[in-house]
């Protein structure tokens, strides 16, 4: 079989000398431009911990790759740190970052005409934007996840990016001095991968790894570690396997795995960004797939998993007791997951799975399914006449079901901060946040800040909060995002006002405002769309992003 069906393009073709010329200036001989390209885009850089170790493993699998007579090229695309930009304006560059990723990584493999993609990645952006990118270009890839970070340890406690959010409210309230808040700061992150509990990062690694684009236990082997290592010199192997089986990435993404991923995400805990980024990558596979999917799967399926943020343990943790294979396995054995689904190992999810150890006896990371933390689904899709077209709760039943309340509104994420610290929220709000939205702020930016200076100061489990934004995967409490329509699309959210009474009731999918008819078309009427000045990328995204209920593509909808 032909395996250099794009490359040879423009190195077998004799009216292409230029490319051969820079071809052989890059150190390839007449020999190598036969063999294929496989093009390792890595989203390593030096700014952030997720990211800082990931241009050394695409080195390593450089290595791989060339031993399978394969020519592996290093390019790279961006990455933004969420937990830098974490309540600043910079956040909003953050969402958009997915799609430049997904744009840069179709833009290089479909000029150069590679054969093949390998996506190093680590941050929360970095994975969806590669698989989108997979999707369209629809040649043979893998991902390969970089692993998440060790916890910090402070005080004989595990540690996490949002222990940060979490201290600074705690001295804001009185309750920790400066001191140990800087102790904290520093112990945090103790070094390379990305954030260590279910977050969105290794939310979608781990959906990832059971969509089957990744190599199984790419998603828990950790960042720094001897497994993570290893992986690196196993990728080239499999790189070859799918070039000589033609296995593209529409082969293996299809509906049913979709559908396993989502359950995986519902098992762990996973973050609400997950809804954001499958149904964007359905949308790149030309798969139909919606909120309404997402709702039937989380009916469907308990979530297990004592994960921060709203439970004990961390990735690190799952690791030990199994990792996401050994969950995957038991979701297999409980009839949870479509085990016939074709992975990049070129084997079935089951066949990957037989000789998979099960979850280490007596481990407390993962209940058992008759015995769940919560009998359904964490995440909750919700409607009404405050969001007509969906919204996303986080409910893993701790927070309660039901949560009413009178509105205190704010119209940036900014002003609520600013209200949190001044201690202006009362207990029993429901804290509005809007102008936040993929059009709105724009960018859609998380809401981290807000929710961990509440729980930091005692609020979170006293107020709900609600926004047309979106929230970190290290939010937890009474949250509901992705409200739409948005307030600058003159969504309802935007027409709210201090005192309004609304209710968030999970166990009936509903979010609404107790308002008349024709109060709201009064409000309607008389609203108008706040004036801001919006240049460069950020102008154009805002012209181009669809709703948050779509996925926030940027490529048509």
């Amino acid at each position: 079989m032909e395996l250099n069906k794009y490359s040879k393009h423009v190195t077998s073709d004799p009216t292409q000398p230029a490319a051969k010329a820079m071809l052989h200036a890059i150190g390839l001989t007449e020999e190598d431009l036969s063999k294929p390209q496989v093009g390792i885009v890595s989203t390593g850089w030096e700014g952030n911990p997720c990211n800082m170790h990931l241009n050394d493993l695409a080195k390593q699998i450089k290595v791989g790759v060339n031993a399978q007579d394969l020519i592996g090229l290093i390019f790279h695309t961006i990455g933004v740190s969420d937990g830098i930009s974490m309540g600043t304006s910079g956040m909003r560059f953050s969402m958009p970052s997915r799609d430049i990723i997904a744009d840069s990584i179709e833009t290089v493999a479909s000029a150069q005409w590679y054969d093949s993609i390998i996506a190093v990645v680590g941050c929360d952006k970095n994975m969806p934007g590669a698989l989108m990118a997979l999707g369209r270009l629809n040649r043979p890839g893998i991902l390969f996840y970089g692993g998440s970070i060790a916890p910090g340890c402070h005080k004989e406690k595990d540690l996490t990016i949002i222990s940060t959010f979490e201290a600074l409210g705690e001295h804001i309230a009185g309750n920790i001095e400066e001191v140990e808040l800087k102790n904290i700061i520093k112990k945090a992150c103790p070094g390379a991968g990305a954030c260590g509990g279910m977050f969105t990062a290794n939310t979608m690694a781990s959906a990832i790894e059971a969509m089957g684009m990744s190599l199984p236990f790419n998603a828990s082997n950790p960042a720094v570690s001897d497994n993570k290592n290893i992986e690196c010199g196993h990728v080239g192997k499999y790189a070859r396997l799918l070039l000589e089986k033609d296995i593209k990435p529409r082969d293996i993404v299809t509906k049913s795995s979709l559908i396993n991923a989502m359950k995986v995400v519902t098992v762990l805990g996973g973050s609400t960004n997950a809804t954001l980024h499958i149904l964007a990558i359905a949308h790149a596979f030309g798969l139909d797939f919606s909120l309404d999917d997402i709702q039937k799967i989380s009916d469907e399926t308990p979530y297990l998993a004592d994960l921060k943020p709203s439970g004990k343990y961390v990735m690190q943790d799952l690791h030990k007791v199994g990792g996401v294979p050994a969950v995957m396995k038991l979701m297999l054995n409980e009839d949870l997951l479509d085990g016939s689904c074709l992975t990049v190992t070129g084997k079935t999810i089951a066949e990957n799975l037989a000789n998979v150890s099960e979850l280490t006896q007596g481990q407390k990371v993962i209940y058992p399914v008759v015995q769940p933390l919560k009998s359904s689904g964490h995440l909750q899709v919700l409607k009404g006449n405050l969001a007509s077209e969906g919204s996303v709760a986080k409910i893993t039943g701790k927070e309660g079901l039901k949560f009413v309340g009178l509105a205190q509104v704010f119209n940036s994420e900014k002003e609520c901060n600013i209200a949190i610290q001044a201690k202006k929220i009362n207990a029993g709000s429901v804290v509005v946040i809007r102008y936040a939205g993929p059009k709105g702020a724009p960018g859609m930016p998380e809401m981290l800040k807000p929710t961990g200076l509440l729980v930091g100061a005692g609020l979170g489990n006293d107020v709900a909060l609600i926004t047309d934004g979106r929230f970190s995967g290290g939010t937890h409490g009474f949250v509901v995002g992705h409200i739409t329509p948005e307030a600058y699309n003159g969504g309802m959210i935007g027409l709210l006002k201090n005192g309004d009474k609304i209710t968030i009731d999970t166990e009936s999918n509903l979010i609404e405002v107790d308002l008349s008819d024709k109060e709201i078309d009064k409000r309607k009427r008389n609203w108008q769309r706040p004036k801001d000045e919006v240049t460069g990328f950020l102008k154009k995204y805002r012209y181009t992003v669809s709703s948050a209920s779509q996925g926030c593509i940027t490529d048509g909808f």
